[in-house]
């Protein structure tokens, strides 16, 4: 069977290498044309020599993910529907620059692509508003598989890339329930060796899986944190999210309040306002009081509709309502514009739904 070298790291290339009688540079090599390059041809590496191509073409392959679907949203967003190797589908969204100013980091410019990318196929975490829940949990995701998504959805769309990629672990799947593979990607996507991306680009989005968080606390290589809080009573959170009855929001934020924040870091706290639930002023009061005396901002999220779930979007006044209570009261709170609705891409709605034909697109997205 041909040795996966997606989701190598360089050292273990520079193994294989020495391990087939070559220079252990060469593995080096092969590492930048992967991750560096987005070179997935072995046979066509020619900064190898000819017979060591011969052998990673025959021993070798770069399991990337196959486009079943690609799905291109009126905003620009495109949603992916990705086929494993074993058949399981997942969802990579890729997001061209479009945020509001206040959404980018302190100086930082226009002209960047986000990137959502799945750790899991499906996810076992059950939140009831989240469409992804429908499906539940099939796999853990690879190394591989989760930077393959990465890797492919940049070079589906090259020749329009800007200068700067932020990557949200935010797709199908909770991060923390898949931890090992989810750390050795992200450790991969911040190698100046070979992706080379910012560790402050990286966010990785939990439902508060409280030993992943003081775990990660601890990780030399870490991304930022997001927590999916959603509430502000443990009452009206277990309503919506059944992991609260095994992690509430006392120990969760106990680790939010342990967590190791760098230079300039907060946490992020993601709020989906649901219609007539979690969306009035005394909700807003009660955030305030749990999240204080946190280095924190709040991204709230009108809940994208999905099929079939009982809820409602909230009234845009609410909403309106809900960010001025938390920004009078010094909390910093954006409100997240949905990116990719009508293709089922945005936040909530990944659970492989089909989109009318009028919608897809081909396999290679657009200049």
């Amino acid at each position: 069977m041909p040795t996966e070298v997606l989701g190598l790291t360089r050292e273990e290339l520079r193994q294989l290498a020495a391990s087939w009688g070559e220079p252990a540079y060469r593995g080096s090599q092969l590492y930048h044309a992967l991750y560096a390059e987005r070179r997935f041809d072995l046979a066509s590496l020619s900064n190898l020599p000819k017979q060591l191509r011969a052998r990673l073409a025959e021993e070798a392959s770069v399991g990337l993910p196959g486009i079943e679907h690609c799905y291109l949203a009126t905003d620009g967003t495109i949603r992916y529907v990705l086929r494993l190797s074993d058949g399981q589908r997942i969802e990579t969204v890729f997001m061209p620059d479009g945020d509001l100013p206040e959404e980018r980091l302190p100086g930082e410019p226009r002209g960047r692509q986000t990137l959502c990318l799945s750790t899991q196929a499906g996810c076992a975490v059950n939140c009831h508003f989240c469409a992804t829940a429908q499906l539940g949990l099939l796999r853990n995701l690879t190394a591989g598989e989760i930077v393959g998504q990465l890797l492919l959805a940049l070079e589906e769309n090259r020749p329009r890339l800007r200068p700067q990629t932020n990557v949200v672990l935010m797709g199908q799947g909770e991060p923390l329930l898949n931890y090992e593979n989810v750390v050795r990607a992200v450790g991969l996507m911040a190698d100046p060796n070979g992706m080379n991306l910012s560790l402050r680009h990286i966010t990785l989005s939990t439902a508060g899986i409280v030993p992943g968080i003081r775990r990660l606390a601890g990780e030399p290589v870490r991304p930022r944190l997001a927590v999916s809080l959603n509430a502000s009573s443990n009452e009206q959170r277990s309503q919506i999210m059944p992991i609260n009855k095994k992690y509430p929001l006392e120990e969760l934020l106990a680790a939010c309040r342990d967590y190791p924040l760098r230079p300039g870091e907060r946490l992020t706290f993601e709020y989906v306002l649901l219609g007539g639930f979690n969306d009035t002023p005394e909700d807003a009061r009660r955030l305030i009081r749990l999240l204080s005396g946190l280095r924190a901002k709040v991204n709230l999220i009108a809940w994208n509709p999905v099929p079939e779930l009982p809820y409602r979007a909230p009234r845009p006044d609410d909403v309106s309502k809900f960010q001025k209570v938390l920004t009078t009261n010094d909390l910093n709170a954006f409100l997240r514009r949905p990116r990719g609705q009508d293709v089922f891409a945005a936040c909530g709605q990944l659970a492989l739904l089909a989109v009318n034909t009028a919608s897809e697109t081909s396999a290679s997205a657009p200049a």
